[in-house]
């Protein structure tokens, strides 16, 4: 017998808290795109040590605009990547800010192409922003994600991006899970079903896995 997605998403959600729909800190709609960006190639506990501050300082688009480029590295030096990652959030806020926005997106950005035209939005971002937020039915492919659905064959080798996994896996897992498929997997990956060391004897789905040798 396989571990078809049908049985993962009708045993795993059990395991994993479903009152949280992310772990990144945020305190609102804009800081949690921001989170998101400072997430891509970062842990959330890494990205979760500095955002408090960062967002005491600067919540909203206009208070990031102000703290500008400089400020903003100063509190996010740790995180990978974090120079081209403080130009793109400064650039996003520009954005918003030139469109009287603050702290929450309006209804036309509550999709995923309309996200994908701000500065520092990818598909991913994208996508987590969009069922994190508001309940949208899209897959953010992080390592976690990208690593399991290869682990339990629901992709093969040829799917070798975030996006051809994505397009598979909203292919391969019933429409009705999709709401709930990014957040059950990340923490499934993150707590279980790990990348060195995975917890099978905690695992309601082991005796189907075919990765459990």
């Amino acid at each position: 017998m396989k571990l078809t997605p049908q049985r993962y998403f009708e045993l795993v959600p059990q395991t994993v808290d479903m009152t949280i729909r992310s772990e990144l800190y945020h305190t609102n709609e804009f800081n949690f795109a921001v989170a998101v960006i400072l997430s891509a190639q970062a842990t959330d506990k890494k990205v979760n040590e500095v955002t408090p501050e960062l967002f005491r300082v600067a919540p909203t688009a206009d208070k990031m605009l102000a703290l500008g480029i400089d400020g903003l590295k100063e509190h996010i030096r740790v995180i990978s990547f974090f120079n081209n990652k403080a130009k793109n959030i400064i650039a996003l806020a520009s954005t918003l800010v030139d469109e009287n926005i603050t702290d929450t997106f309006p209804e036309k950005y509550h999709n995923r192409d309309a996200l994908m035209q701000l500065p520092g939005i990818g598909q991913k971002t994208a996508n987590v922003v969009c069922n994190v937020l508001w309940g949208a039915p899209n897959i953010g492919v992080d390592t976690h994600v990208f690593r399991n659905a290869h682990r339990y064959g629901w992709v093969d080798d040829t799917d070798n991006t975030p996006e051809k996994v994505e397009a598979k896996l909203l292919e391969k897992i019933p429409r009705k899970y999709h709401p709930i498929v990014n957040h059950v997997m990340v923490l499934h990956g993150r707590y279980v079903c790990k990348a060195l060391r995975p917890e099978c004897e905690k695992c309601p789905v082991a005796k189907w896995c075919p990765a459990k040798k």
